[in-house]
């Protein structure tokens, strides 16, 4: 589950696992749920690279965030490898 309940503990686990300068992917076919808090904290991973020079690569997406930044327009952010 990556949502409300999990991501006051997801997102700092998160952050201090991406590393400076370089690609991380993150494999997210273990996420058997997810919300829009979920995505909050996939989005906020995004950012945080960015800042650090890195690049995140999303695998296996659950449905259910890619539903939530469908709707939020965000869709390509969590797709592209940004």
């Amino acid at each position: 589950m990556l949502g409300y309940v999990t991501a006051g503990r997801a997102l700092p686990t998160g952050l201090a696992l991406i590393p400076k300068g370089s690609t991380c992917t993150i494999d997210l076919s273990r996420v058997t749920e997810a919300d829009s808090a979920g995505l909050a904290v996939l989005v906020e991973w995004l950012a945080t690279a960015k800042s650090r020079g890195t690049v995140i690569r999303y695998e296996s997406i659950p449905a259910q965030i890619l539903a939530v930044a469908r709707i939020s327009d965000l869709e390509s952010l969590l797709t592209d490898g940004h």
